[in-house]
């Protein structure tokens, strides 16, 4: 599902947006507040995604092959099908990256235990090495991004950003 279906659905379910519903200034405030939270969000994706490509760069791995380490770090082995949806690629284009995560002894496939028909991609202990050497990484990143924040103040940043991921 894209943020786009969400922005046009339901993102902005409560608040109005014509004038007709509400009084100009409420709707005018709102149509305001909407743009500068769509345009911080917008920076701050901007600025974690540079962050990520600058610590992956020489790494020797992909965004897309440490976002699949990441998954596999939090959620544990996973079906090709799982994994494919949570990343947002086809099993196809998932599969020849896992190829390449094989290769390099970050990752195997095991048969599902129950699901004859499905394949498990799990970490190895080098891929679990990665994970949680890239893990300490971001937990720096949000202790200093947070170091000024009060413990409430992040207690609310917590909640806020766990409903934001919530709608998608």
């Amino acid at each position: 599902m894209t943020v786009e279906h969400h922005h046009s659905s339901n993102l902005h379910s409560s608040e109005p947006h014509s004038t007709a519903h509400s009084t100009a200034g409420h709707s005018t405030a709102a149509h305001s507040t909407d743009h500068a939270l769509n345009h911080v969000i917008i920076e701050f994706y901007e600025k974690l995604s540079s962050w990520e490509h600058a610590i992956v760069r020489d790494k020797g791995f992909s965004l897309s092959q440490v976002h699949t380490i990441e998954l596999l770090g939090v959620h544990g082995a996973m079906r090709m099908k799982e994994l494919a949806d949570k990343i947002g690629v086809t099993t196809g284009t998932l599969t020849v990256q896992i190829d390449k995560m094989v290769e390099a002894q970050w990752v195997v496939r095991r048969p599902h235990e129950t699901d004859r028909r499905s394949i498990l991609v799990e970490l190895t202990d080098k891929g679990q090495a990665l994970f949680l050497e890239h893990d300490a990484l971001h937990l720096q990143l949000t202790t200093d991004l947070t170091a000024k924040m009060s413990r409430e103040e992040r207690i609310m940043l917590l909640n806020l950003l766990s409903r934001m991921n919530n709608e998608f």
